[in-house]
């Protein structure tokens, strides 16, 4: 299995607009944060995980050259803005529509923001098409289970979502945008060799975590290795990186994981 992390930016990027801080205005690229999606190829299905405004440069910066199905974590619009750039997978599926998993709140947005590309097939080559479905607990696939558990992020709720590929049996949990990990969602990560988690700032926030929030969620899950996402420019990575225990370390766009 290999995961891209083609963002891990909170929802206002890094640099921020305006902002002449030590981070924002840092060399290190590292310190460059695109809004958080990821890329998961299982057995050779490619799942794209949440579209970030700049899901169009991210593919292309990562050489995204295919994609099989589409998972919306929920609607907010640094998840679901860039989803007007699938086309091009509409595309390269043969001029078919994409299928896109998510909540019943995620379905409400996508057709809310693209009632054009509800349709079978695109209305004209180059267009977007979505097929939605209401993401089930588990779904089966040749390739592999994907399976789902709800995180309560404010006044909705995220899809938390573990990944197990097939033939080499290897385990990945992301679960971002959340304020809190269930003891259900907890229990559904541990075996996981590799655990994402929603770390927004030092600071508390009333619907992220917190880094020190996501170190006592990464210790109950308690994988070999835990990265942390949804960074503001309030963490610089080298410094971050420092300070988090073994095991526990910051994600940054263009990271591979190959498990």
């Amino acid at each position: 299995m290999e995961v891209i992390f083609l963002g891990t930016g909170t929802s206002q990027g890094v640099p921020l607009i305006a902002c002449d801080c030590a981070v924002c205005t840092s060399k290190d690229p590292h310190n460059q944060r695109t809004r958080a999606s990821i890329h998961v190829v299982m057995d050779g299905l490619h799942v794209q995980v949440d579209a970030a405004p700049e899901l169009r440069l991210q593919c292309i910066r990562e050489n995204i050259r295919q994609m099989d199905f589409f998972i919306l974590t929920h609607g907010h619009a640094d998840h679901i803005t860039g989803m007007d750039d699938l086309r091009r997978y509409c595309d390269l599926l043969g001029g078919n529509a994409l299928t896109v998993y998510t909540t019943e709140e995620g379905m409400g947005r996508v057709l809310a923001m693209y009632p054009y590309a509800m349709a079978e097939r695109p209305i004209s080559k180059g267009y977007a098409a979505f097929k939605l479905i209401a993401m089930p607990g588990r779904l089966d696939l040749p390739q592999g289970t994907i399976e789902s558990t709800l995180l309560p992020h404010g006044g909705l709720a995220t899809l938390g979502l573990v990944f197990t590929e097939r033939s080499s049996g290897k385990k990945f949990a992301y679960y971002t945008d959340c304020k809190s990990v269930p003891p259900e969602a907890v229990a559904l990560a541990r075996g996981a060799e590799a655990v994402v988690l929603d770390g927004l700032r030092p600071l508390p926030h009333p619907t992220h975590m917190s880094i020190a929030e996501a170190i006592v969620v990464a210790r109950e899950i308690a994988a070999p290795m835990t990265w942390i996402t949804h960074l503001t420019h309030l963490n610089d990575h080298a410094e971050l990186a420092a300070s988090l225990p073994p095991g526990v370390a910051p994600a940054y766009d263009g990271l591979r994981l190959q498990l």
